[in-house]
């Protein structure tokens, strides 16, 4: 019997929480060899990381890296993002045109491209100005599409790119960095539930977010990609709540007073609402069931309290 051929993937940005995940389901696929990266193997900002893997032919590439954190980072390392972020980005791209062209690219966008207060659809990833606060590595993002765009127009690449509303799930390490707000949320309250202390929440509490579980993330994107070339695809909930309703969420799981909070009108609170347009997304999966985020939030809440 003739032996089934691999499939080769590489992907950046592999010890992240998203890369990681990631990493772990491709693995499960006996046909699949994956080659995993972080920032030990193949520094991205140096043109000649990615040197050793240029004899290996890889039928997919998920570029997944990016210099960034959450919070308030972007605002005291703007000049660091743009330059970081389009070292890493023209890189990897260079690296495909010069050695991987039968490579399909997949990379990750980011909801903080779209213009704040636009519609958050596909169509205007690129229309408006975006919210100034995370305008460099918004616009970094941008520049990765546009390459990809530039590319596939002289070169014949073929790619996808998806953009995340924040994900959240287990597997989520808290240490030496900011977390996303949502991993912050809980540890505050986690560690105001364990040493009966007051809890402070950045903002009013009235700004709102969108969750979608790193899973379903992750299994819409594996089957979509397979669907569609040079194209932007949003996956999100298609809901989204204010920080008050996760906070009370996170309050129940753990039996936290949340009128023990402290809401702090004069931290940074970034945009005041930022739901993802997932019609597009419903076209392809008319089907698919996410996670309920009442069962998701209580497994993520549940595991990282042990780890806090």
């Amino acid at each position: 019997m003739q032996k089934k051929t691999e499939m080769k993937i590489l992907i950046t940005g592999a010890s992240g929480f998203l890369g990681k995940h990631l990493c772990s389901i491709l693995s499960k696929n006996q046909d699949t060899e994956i080659t995993p990266l972080s920032s030990k193997e193949a520094d991205l900002t140096n043109q000649d990381s990615l040197k050793r893997y240029e004899l290996k032919k890889f039928d997919k590439i998920y570029h997944l890296a990016a210099w960034t954190q959450a919070g308030d980072f972007s605002l005291h390392h703007s000049g660091e993002e743009w330059i970081n972020n389009q070292l890493i980005n023209t890189n990897v791209l260079n690296w495909w045109y010069t050695h991987q062209k039968q490579a399909k690219m997949i990379s990750i966008g980011t909801s903080c491209s779209y213009s704040e207060g636009g519609s958050l659809e596909e169509k205007d990833y690129l229309n408006g100005q975006p919210i100034e606060s995370l305008f460099s590595y918004a616009m970094s993002k941008r520049m990765l599409f546009i390459g990809q765009q530039s590319l596939a127009k002289q070169f014949g690449m073929k790619s996808t790119t998806f953009v995340a509303s924040t994900l959240y799930g287990p597997g989520y390490e808290l240490k030496s960095k900011i977390p996303h707000f949502i991993f912050d949320v809980i540890r505050k309250i986690v560690q105001g539930k364990k040493y009966n202390s007051k809890v402070e929440l950045w903002g009013d509490g009235m700004q709102k977010r969108e969750l979608v579980h790193v899973f379903d993330f992750i299994n819409q994107m594996l089957e979509i990609e397979t669907k569609t070339e040079n194209d932007i695809v949003n996956i999100g909930s298609g809901e989204e709540h204010e920080i008050k309703f996760f906070a009370k969420i996170i309050c129940d799981i753990v039996d936290y007073d949340f009128n023990k909070i402290f809401f702090n009108t004069e931290k940074y609170t970034g945009a005041k609402s930022k739901i993802l347009n997932i019609l597009k997304l419903k076209k392809f999966l008319p089907d698919y069931k996410q996670i309920s985020l009442q069962n998701g939030l209580k497994a993520t809440v549940l595991e990282l309290s042990k780890k806090i």
